[in-house]
């Protein structure tokens, strides 16, 4: 069965063509990253514009790129949220005309749900129920998932999401935006023990805070001007910032899993690329000794190959939407 997934949250416009659920035929993204750098974020508006620009373009590619016309497609799946409503409203819209004017079924998918459907997107994918973690620029968030369309809000994030403080901080030591790869890259040159900052999960629960962190490197940054702005001291800022935010999320990570006795562990967003934090999961996997699924580097940020390819597995049980569907904040 061929799924035509269509992703337009933020600010990828990517379409995909999936068989199955699992494999993978073509998977196109152009971004409007460098349209949103000299603002230091997301333009809602330009982002907006790229989409309605570029939309025809990449889902006639990714039609190309699968060897497919088309009537070949067996459905139409689109992300209908979480993201910025115009974004989404570009993919919705193009996502109905095309169920309509083909006559094929339409099918919703929710955007942080599909994030986790990216690291499963394989023939052995662990048996429900899991614990999910997404980890982005939008959101932090741990689930108990218990089917393709059953999920438990577990912790969340109260302000900051981890995504979001990484380009905080990037911001503040001017090094430019987005801030996540370029911390990573920094980090592994810094000393991670050079700065105490601390980063606690809230109250005892398996929420999450960023916002405190952050605000801990702006004023370490003020005091320490000077001596921090040089090159190794950039670094250690990296470093330390990294360490401190990343551990939380392992902690709360394992405290849910201990908690609801699970042994599997499935990891999706933006920041599951993070290196260190894939060094830091990996090994609590090995002395823990429980199942953890991370999505391939290319899944890894938006695309649409994840929502086509829940949108199969949504299908499959019979979930359809409607032609009045719209975006779901």
């Amino acid at each position: 069965m061929l799924i035509l997934g269509i992703e337009t949250s933020c600010d990828e416009t990517s379409a995909s063509i999936v068989k199955d659920g699992i494999d993978i035929l073509s998977n196109v993204i152009s971004s409007s990253l460098k349209y949103h750098k000299k603002f230091g974020g997301v333009v809602p508006e330009i982002a907006t514009r790229h989409h309605v620009e570029n939309i025809d373009k990449v889902i006639n590619r990714s039609l190309y790129d699968a060897g497919i016309k088309t009537g070949d497609i067996d459905a139409v799946a689109v992300t209908d949220g979480p993201g910025l409503v115009g974004s989404l409203l570009t993919g919705i819209s193009c996502a109905k005309a095309m169920s309509y004017s083909l006559d094929k079924p339409l099918i919703a998918v929710d955007h942080l749900k599909a994030h986790i459907y990216s690291a499963i997107m394989i023939k052995d994918a662990p048996h429900f129920p899991f614990i999910g973690l997404i980890i982005s620029g939008g959101h932090t968030r741990l689930y108990m998932v218990k089917d393709f369309d059953s999920f438990e809000l577990l912790g969340d994030t109260v302000d900051d999401a981890v995504g979001e403080a990484y380009d905080k901080v990037a911001k503040i030591l001017g090094l430019g935006y987005p801030g996540g790869p370029v911390i990573d890259r920094l980090a592994k040159k810094g000393n991670p023990n050079a700065i105490k900052f601390t980063c606690k999960a809230v109250n005892g629960t398996l929420d999450f805070s960023f916002s405190g962190i952050k605000t801990a490197v702006l004023y370490h940054t003020r005091t320490q001007r000077r001596r921090d702005t040089k090159a190794q001291g950039i670094k250690d800022i990296c470093a330390s910032f990294q360490e401190a935010a990343l551990k939380v999320i392992v902690e709360n990570s394992i405290k849910a899993m201990d908690k609801y006795k699970i042994k599997t562990l499935v990891i999706g967003g933006g920041v599951s690329a993070n290196s260190r934090f894939r060094e830091m999961m990996q090994r609590e996997a090995k002395y823990k000794d429980f199942k953890l699924y991370f999505p391939p580097m290319s899944l890894c940020s938006d695309n649409a190959a994840m929502t086509a390819g829940l949108g199969y597995k949504l299908y499959k049980k019979g979930i359809k939407a409607q032609l009045d569907m719209t975006v779901r904040v």
